[in-house]
């Protein structure tokens, strides 16, 4: 059974015809994308996007799904988007794909974010995994000294050899933080630091989180 391909189909369910809407990146939301481009293909529905990456661009296009920029569109209806983790309060760490900057800007410009994750993603604190950090290629390694100074390991992402490069012309540093007790904290921390674009800790933004489980599909509202 394929866990992400049920979550990510079942999301499609929220999109609703003359939407805007955002189309995240990774292999679980790669589904909803698919499954959306069906729908668009047999004229079931009309909607316009706006993607959080090149890679996601290249799917849409190529499943002649309508793309659209923010000068067209500055509020968006909903966003679909994967996670690398969420906890029970539905914060997030995203930005294992390269994409976590792009990612931040269209959820928060969007009225509702829907996750769609395997269960395998599910943790009881965030940090299982080194956090991605999004930072200016010009003195990356002042910036990783202030970043180490939050008592953490960071790591330059690289790619055969060479560092890894996002969609905006920015280095991601991957920095082992352990258990996260106090994401908000460390979100705002973070982010004071001279060099940082953005983290990949989405706090209080998702609304919900579609789960694929071996038994069923799981669906977690955010708490009132």
């Amino acid at each position: 059974m394929n866990l992400k391909k049920l979550a990510g189909e079942k999301a499609v369910e929220f999109i609703t015809d003359g939407m805007t809407i955002g189309l995240g990146t990774g292999s679980t939301v790669n589904w909803t994308i698919r499954k959306l481009g069906e729908l668009v293909k047999q004229r079931e529905i009309q909607i316009r996007a706006i993607p959080t990456s090149q890679q996601t661009s290249y799917l849409a296009n190529e499943l002649g799904i309508p793309l659209v920029t923010f000068a067209q569109s500055t509020e968006l209806d909903l966003t679909i988007d994967g996670a690398d983790e969420f906890n029970s309060s539905l914060d997030l760490i995203k930005g294992r794909g390269g994409a976590l900057v792009r990612e931040k800007l269209v959820a928060a410009a969007s009225n509702r974010l829907i996750i769609v994750a395997d269960e395998s993603k599910s943790v009881e604190k965030i940090g299982k995994f080194p956090l991605p950090i999004e930072v200016v290629p010009f003195a990356w390694e002042v910036t990783a000294k202030r970043i180490e100074g939050l008592n953490c390991v960071p790591t330059l992402r690289r790619v055969n050899g060479c560092p890894y490069v996002s969609d905006n012309g920015n280095y991601i540093l991957d920095c082992s933080f352990g258990y996260i007790e106090n994401p908000a904290k460390l979100e705002r921390t973070i982010k004071l630091l001279p060099g940082v674009v953005d983290t990949g800790l989405f706090i209080s933004m998702a609304d919900t989180v579609i789960i694929g489980t071996s038994n069923e599909l799981k669906v977690l509202s955010k708490k009132n």
